[in-house]
This record gives C-alpha cells, sequence and structure tokens, in this order.
C-alpha cells in the first residue's frame, strides 16, 4: 500500500538534542561549560538512552523527564562539573530544543502532500508539546504520541502499536522516520518501511532488522514517500 502516514522520532530526528548545551556554553559566566559542553551533549545523550533501555527490560518504567535528568548529572560528573545553577539552566532548555533547520519545511512539504505527520517519541507528552511548541510546528503534525500511554520505552513493540491505533492506519502505509538506528531497526522489524537519520555517518546497528532507507537529513524523505 501507498505511504499514507510519516511518523517521526523526535528527540535526534527533529530537535537538536545538542541544542541546550551548545546554548548554554555560549552564555556569559559559563567557561567552565564552554570547555567541555561536546562531551556533556554526547554523555547525557548516551545515558539518557540507556537509561530508557534499561528501564524497559527490568520493567522499572519511568518518565522521560526522569532519564532526562539522570542522565545529565551522569554526564555533569563525569565532566567534573559540579554546579547546581549550571544543572538547572541545561535542563530549562532541554524544554526548548530547536529543530533542525530542514525540520519545517520538510513537515511543510509532506503535509502538502496530503500525508500525515506525527510524532512517536519516549517524550513525556509535557515534553512534546514544549517542544513542538518552541519549534513552531504544531500545524504540520496531525499528533505526538507519548510512549507514556504504554508505559515502556521503545523499541517495544507496544510503543509502535499505538501509531495503528491512534492513526487508523495499516503497518505498510507507515513511513517511520529516526535519527536512532536502534529505533529504525525496531520499527523495521515490527513492519513499518523505515528512514534512518544518519547524521553522523555511524555503521549500521547488527539487529534482528536494519532500516530500508538511510539518509543524511530529512530532506530525502520527500522522495521516499
Amino acid at each position: 500500500m501507498p505511504v499514507t502516514t510519516c511518523i517521526f522520532d523526535a528527540y535526534g530526528t527533529l530537535f537538536d538534542v545538542a541544542g541546550a548545551a551548545r546554548v548554554a556554553a555560549a552564555e556569559r559566566g559559563r567557561e567552565q561549560l564552554a570547555q567541555v559542553w561536546p562531551q556533556i551533549a554526547q554523555d547525557w545523550r548516551q545515558k539518557q538512552l540507556e537509561y530508557t533501555w534499561l528501564r524497559a527490560v527490568a520493567d522499572q518504567h519511568c518518565d522521560f523527564w526522569q532519564v532526562t535528568q539522570d542522565g545529565l548529572d551522569w554526564a555533569l560528573e563525569a565532566a567534573g562539573l559540579d554546579d547546581p545553577e549550571t544543572r538547572e539552566r541545561l535542563l530549562a532548555l532541554y524544554w526548548e530544543l530547536p529543530a533542525y533547520p530542514e525540520v519545517p519545511h520538510v513537515l511543510a512539504d509532506l503535509t502538502a502532500q496530503g500525508l500525515r505527520c506525527a510524532i512517536l517519541s519516549n517524550g513525556s507528552p509535557e515534553m512534546l508539546q514544549a517542544a513542538v511548541d518552541s519549534a513552531g510546528i504544531g500545524e504540520f503534525l496531525a499528533d505526538s504520541l507519548s510512549v507514556e500511554d504504554v508505559g515502556v520505552f521503545k523499541p517495544h513493540a507496544r510503543v509502535y502499536d499505538m501509531v495503528g491505533a491512534r492513526m487508523g492506519c495499516a503497518r505498510d502505509e507507515v513511513l517511520f522516520v529516526s535519527s536512532n538506528g536502534w529505533d529504525a531497526a525496531g520499527a523495521a522489524g515490527y513492519g513499518f518501511q523505515t528512514v534512518w537519520v544518519n547524521r553522523t555517518g555511524a555503521p549500521v546497528d547488527r539487529l534482528y532488522a536494519k532500516p530500508h532507507h538511510i539518509v543524511t537529513d530529512l530532506t530525502a524523505i520527500k522522495g521516499l514517500c
């Protein structure tokens, strides 16, 4: 069947997860953060993801805001940065992450083609709404689906089940887009057509399924629908 629905992961796919650390590091008085912010951003994201996986397999779910805070605390300690005010500033900025430059145009073009676009994310509903509002892309999204409705993080099948239940589409009508190779693989194994937005040129994960398409940014999505 032809694609009718484009489902996007949020963090790292639509929203630049390094944006909080980058913005904070450029602020006056944060010279110590400026020296280490790239490593903090990388460690923060990696731990954030690891904690979702570990909580999923241990059946110890919490919302994404908790693992976001936990991941940052690990990253700050690893960098030797003990500054509560900087911690609070980084967390505040996470609620207004910038969208990647191509995002509004791509979503507008897909919507103009008659496709329905939505988010499927580990993020809590409140976090997703804040990010969508900050980026100004709400007019292009039919829905934002959060794992909080099923109580487990990606790539559990119950998360991907939400797409058909909420959007009323068959699996083969869905083009699923994620910057996380493991997420694109999980969605491919589930039965979606998938796109991995491989912004860093990373190798393909050795998993039970592989993404159907690999692109370097979202602009190539329009040619796949």
